[in-house]
């Protein structure tokens, strides 16, 4: 590695290049990494060596501030970089500062105490309805046990027909189903309960399912069973989700989550009114639901104009 290049004083690159040696030798990180952190700290100390008008020492490392980061990351980001490069270019320089700081020859307090951009939610991409229908009904084939692929049915139908979330699925009852046969009573995140509509197509994949199941499902136990009668673990539904995209040809992003997210995707699309979906969701806020159904403000104009009472419409 190739310190020329580098705007930093004899000293301040030798010990980089030093530092560099031990990620190699002593911690033999991913010879990846160690370029990306080789790279981190050239293009910081590149920066630092424009912020200050010449070339970067160890006084200059010694004395930085968090406005100094800051004055870097935002420059970062005026030429194009996103939160995930910003954050890695921030791992790579803190990494130096600290090994630095165990040397007692800079303060890495500064740096400690930035944090890193915040990344942006990576949400599931929706299935087409015909796909998500095809997950469905490819679950009562492939299962080797007819008991089995009815289960996996029964739980796909509950995640896009009522878009429930796998841990709300896996935790029903079988008295959750004999209170009302057209809603169910959903126990969501901070203990919050909800009603959602129980589709008869949902509804008649569950009978089976216990029609077919060989263990007793006492009321108030798990419905949802594994091969050994216990509580289905999502980790099975997981794996039972790659299986079926892979025989219907369909991409990795067709998982379970991604069937809760057709759900609303679709019934945004249909005119569905956010608001309520929201309600089905068990989303805390409406920008939840917003973000988590990609609606862009255009779209939220057009229900508002569509719905709202004191919305105005030209005559």
């Amino acid at each position: 590695m190739n310190n020329i290049l580098v705007p930093a004083d004899a000293r301040l690159l030798a010990l980089r290049q030093e530092w560099l040696g031990v990620l190699m030798g002593e911690r033999r990180l991913a010879e990846n990494t160690i370029e990306a952190y080789e790279r981190d700290t050239r293009q910081f100390l590149t920066f630092l060596c424009q912020h200050i008008a010449r070339p970067a020492s160890l006084g200059d490392i010694e004395t930085l501030r968090p406005a100094d980061i800051r004055a870097y990351l935002a420059y970062r980001r005026s030429r194009g970089s996103q939160a995930r490069t910003l954050g890695r270019d921030l791992a790579g320089i803190r990494s130096f500062l600290r090994w630095l700081e165990k040397k007692g020859l800079a303060n890495a307090a500064g740096v400690r105490a930035m944090r890193a951009p915040k990344q942006p939610r990576a949400l599931p991409k929706p299935l087409k309805a015909e796909d998500a229908l095809a997950l469905a009904e490819a679950g009562t084939q492939l299962a080797e046990e007819p008991w089995v692929a009815a289960r996996n049915a029964a739980v796909f139908c509950l995640l896009y027909g009522c878009g429930l979330r796998i841990s709300e699925a896996l935790g029903l009852t079988p008295e959750a189903f004999t209170r009302r046969s057209d809603s169910l009573r959903i126990t969501g995140k901070g203990n919050k309960t909800r009603m959602v509509p129980l589709l008869p197509a949902a509804l008649s994949a569950v009978e089976q399912y216990v029609a077919l199941c060989p263990y007793h499902l006492p009321d108030e136990e798990p419905l949802f069973r594994g091969l050994r009668g216990k509580k289905l673990q999502p980790a099975i539904i997981q794996r039972e989700m790659q299986a079926l995209r892979g025989a219907l040809g369909l991409s990795d992003t067709a998982t379970p989550h991604a069937l809760r997210h057709s759900f609303a995707t679709h019934l945004l699309a249909a005119g569905g009114d956010l608001r309520t979906i929201q309600e089905l969701l068990g989303h805390a806020s409406l920008s939840t639901t917003q973000v988590y159904t990609g609606v862009d403000t255009t779209r939220l104009l057009e229900i508002y104009d569509r719905t709202h009472p004191s919305a105005t419409h030209d005559q």
